[in-house]
């Protein structure tokens, strides 16, 4: 689907908070795709995935902070290392979400990283280093149309991107990806909300001819 858009659509990106290797893997045949992993901080480019600098230049406190909580979260809290972030968890232990909270803000006090809270989880990741909004702006800038999906927190940035390309005179159109954990705030920002990924395919399916 993604490959038959990019061949129709002037760009076509997924913009995630996962690595930009892990978009690689789940996606090896999306040609024409853009690929924008941890928020912009990655880039897929011919094959390989790009750092940014800002990316590079916090790895080592990124590192930091995944040691330490590795070592002292509780039985439950998965630590995700992303490499240039690192996220928290607590999907499968939910009763440590406030113990999550402590650590995130204690260790983005320490370090300078930034705390973002997403579905069931905190990510540490650099300042500045960009979220979803800053890609979209970025791949939007040039475009006369732009349509966004998304299904998390993460995803208000990129329809704030949105508003902001609509004020420029672009003709925007802000989708929300509803569901058990969807936070109320990205339903109330979109322009549609549909519901659940197979509505998410139907809704790609009509940018085809």
């Amino acid at each position: 689907m993604l490959t038959a858009l990019a061949e129709r659509l002037s760009v076509v990106a997924v913009v995630s908070g996962r690595p930009a290797a892990y978009l690689s893997r789940q996606l090896p045949a999306a040609h024409g795709v853009v690929l924008a992993g941890l928020y912009g901080l990655e880039r897929v480019v011919n094959g390989q995935v790009v750092e940014s600098d800002e990316a590079r230049r916090w790895r080592p406190a990124v590192s930091e902070v995944a040691d330490q909580a590795a070592r002292e979260a509780p039985g439950g809290v998965l630590v995700e290392r992303k490499g240039s972030s690192v996220a928290l968890h607590v999907r499968t232990a939910p009763e440590y979400a406030g113990w999550v909270e402590r650590f995130a803000e204690a260790a983005a006090a320490r370090t300078g990283l930034v705390s973002h809270p997403g579905r069931m989880s905190v990510e540490l990741r650099p300042p500045g280093g960009g979220d979803k909004g800053s890609v979209v702006e970025e791949l939007g800038a040039p475009l006369r149309r732009v349509a966004y999906i998304g299904d998390d927190s993460g995803d208000l940035p990129a329809f704030a991107a949105l508003a902001r390309l609509r004020a420029g005179g672009c003709t925007t159109l802000a989708v929300a990806v509803d569901s058990e954990e969807a936070p109320p705030e990205l339903l109330t920002a979109a322009d549609v909300v549909v519901y659940g990924p197979a509505d998410v395919l139907e809704a790609l399916r009509t940018l085809l001819p």
